[in-house]
């Protein structure tokens, strides 16, 4: 698959993207978040692939935002169909059924902040900067920055953000849950390989399940919630993983993971 903005690779299960505009600082265009539309439906489309790696190109930025050209250029109806455009393609990251891991070098600043909080799991490297700083520029941020911070740090922590435009590093990152990791920027990539490899061997579907247990129950009651992982638990007894899981324990091997 070729693409302009973008590189795209899938081995050993993994799909790693990268946002390959370094001389921008790989600022998202309408045309970059269009490959990444792309790329991520062909990861969810691979049955091969179980996890992803999103990052930018060098080491200076992740993503440095939105491209500042176009957005001089908006009016009210082109600037709400960009969002709604951002939105539905970061949606479909986060909803694929596979879990994808955001390495983040540099600076993650709005639409990168929000790509990054869209992935399942975000790891850091020591330099990067992460913030929404969209009010700065007499706007907000447009690709459901409002909506995914708060759920991740908290309504307070969100609104000191959001509001001040500033941007926290690595360190205050992972204080705040921001992050799961730091992680020196030389070790970066290793780190997330070697997050996804863990991944990468668990039962597909049960990781799939889990994902959805997570996420459901985010949005509902504890209730509804523990009825949901009941039921998926109950599912996923039926299933030939489950077996092979079991089996594969007994034995003190591998298991070897169909998806079935």
């Amino acid at each position: 698959m070729e693409f302009e903005h973008l590189l795209y690779e899938v081995t050993d299960g993994i799909a790693s993207i990268t946002i390959n505009r370094a001389s921008m600082l790989n600022a998202l265009s309408r045309h970059t978040v269009g490959e990444l539309d792309r790329a991520f439906a062909a990861a969810e489309a691979d049955d091969s692939v179980r996890v992803l790696i999103i990052t930018g190109a060098g080491e200076k930025a992740f993503v440095s935002g939105a491209d500042i050209s176009e957005l001089a250029k908006m009016d009210p109806v082109s600037g709400r169909k960009t969002c709604e455009i951002g939105q539905r393609t970061f949606r479909r990251l986060e909803t694929m059924g596979k879990p994808s891991i955001a390495a983040i070098n540099g600076y993650a600043l709005g639409g990168g902040c929000e790509l990054a909080m869209a992935c399942t799991i975000r790891i850091a490297a020591e330099n990067a900067k992460i913030g929404l700083p969209e009010v700065t520029l007499g706007v907000i941020p447009g690709y459901a920055g409002t909506q995914r911070l708060p759920r991740i740090v908290g309504r307070g922590v969100a609104m000191d953000l959001i509001l001040t435009g500033r941007a926290v590093d690595a360190a205050e990152a992972h204080r705040l849950g921001l992050v799961s990791q730091v992680v020196p920027l030389a070790g970066l990539a290793e780190a997330a390989r070697k997050t996804a490899l863990r991944i990468q061997r668990n039962g597909p579907l049960a990781v799939r399940a889990a994902m959805q247990a997570v996420d459901y129950g985010l949005d509902v009651g504890l209730d509804h919630g523990c009825r949901m992982e009941a039921t998926l638990f109950g599912l996923l007894c039926a299933t030939d993983d489950m077996r092979e899981g079991l089996q594969a324990f007994l034995e003190k091997r591998k298991a070897d993971f169909k998806a079935r």
